[in-house]
């Protein structure tokens, strides 16, 4: 009797175990329920978009070389001004000094010079007012350049610290901004480096303070070494600003293109973000309903769909829902 209920006992065990063997065997190999899209390649315009600062074309310091009293500002912050005019006027004193010095070498040098060609002194003596002459002309020359300070170039002042009688300590007395033309400066990825070339022509450059308005400019340098960190290069765009609309500070967006590519268009739901990485992965739906996990490339985002660089091949069928219950190598069902 014991022993007929060992064996029903020992018989009821091993019909659960083979049970439930079975029943994990079927959730595995279960087939996940899915919707999909076939994937094909076209034309994507490669559009690539950088920003940057508005920067004037060239900044100038206008200031003297030594601490001199500030006699008059002929200008303001915002006014336009033209290159040789007249800014500042500083204090004169020194100037008016050497103007008598050097007027005076210039007579004894006329005396010297009418001896020197009748034989009363010698070549040596000629040679050393002579010197002294041109030592003279050359400071004057500079301290006159030092004491009416001029504008090096057409441009609008941007900033002026300091007033009349102040005496110069040190920081530039106004500064002056060339913004026709303006520039950019880019930072370009490295695989773009044999595209862009100098004179480029740029159709579509966006700034913030100008919404829905599109200016245009070129490449006016290309820089020639990388950023070993950044895998970019500087590039400098130029806008002409006749109108000088744009403004340095404002904040712009550049659009570079670099023709078509054929490249697979995926929808953006078809993309899958790994955990802990920036890697970007689709499920790619093979001949037998078993997944692939495909690291993929990305390029532009168009709309709904993402460009794949690579990862996916055309004509391919992606999953765009369903993922969170899929690994490779699991079976689908596809419900579309």
């Amino acid at each position: 009797m014991a022993f007929a209920v060992l064996a029903t006992v020992f018989t009821s065990c091993v019909n659960n175990k083979e049970t439930a063997t079975t029943f994990r065997t079927a959730e595995t190999d279960e087939a996940v329920n899915v919707k999909v899209k076939k994937v094909e390649a076209r034309d994507v315009a490669q559009l690539v978009e950088f920003t940057a600062n508005v920067e004037a074309n060239k900044v100038n310091s206008i200031a003297p070389q030594a601490p001199v009293r500030i006699r008059e500002i002929k200008v303001e912050v915002g006014q336009q001004v033209t290159a040789g005019q007249a800014l500042v006027i500083m204090d004169n004193t020194n100037l008016n000094q050497v103007k008598l010095q050097l007027d005076n070498n210039r007579l004894e040098f006329q005396r010297i010079d009418e001896l020197y060609k009748v034989g009363g002194c010698s070549k040596s003596q000629w040679d050393q007012m002579k010197t002294q002459l041109e030592v003279l002309e050359s400071n004057y020359n500079n301290m006159v350049e030092n004491t009416t300070l001029r504008s090096p170039i057409n441009g609008v002042v941007s900033a002026r610290n300091y007033d009349n009688g102040d005496l110069y300590g040190g920081q530039p007395v106004l500064v002056v901004q060339q913004i026709s033309p303006v520039k950019l400066i880019i930072n370009v990825n490295e695989q773009y480096f044999k595209e862009v070339k100098v004179g480029m022509p740029i159709e579509n450059i966006t700034l913030d303070a100008y919404p829905g308005e599109v200016f245009t400019g070129k490449v006016s340098i290309v820089y020639p070494t990388l950023d070993a960190a950044t895998r970019t290069f500087p590039v400098e765009v130029k806008i002409d600003n006749g109108n000088q609309r744009v403004r340095p500070g404002m904040f712009a967006r550049v659009t570079l293109d670099f023709g078509n590519a054929y490249h697979v268009c995926v929808p953006d739901q078809a993309i899958v973000k790994q955990n802990g990485s920036g890697d970007r992965f689709v499920y790619v739906v093979g001949a037998d309903n078993r997944v692939s996990f495909n690291k993929v490339e990305l390029g532009r985002r168009i709309g709904a769909e993402y460009e794949v660089v690579s990862g996916v091949e055309p004509g391919s069928t992606v999953v765009v829902f369903g993922q969170t219950l899929l690994a490779a190598g699991k079976k689908v069902n596809i419900l579309n």
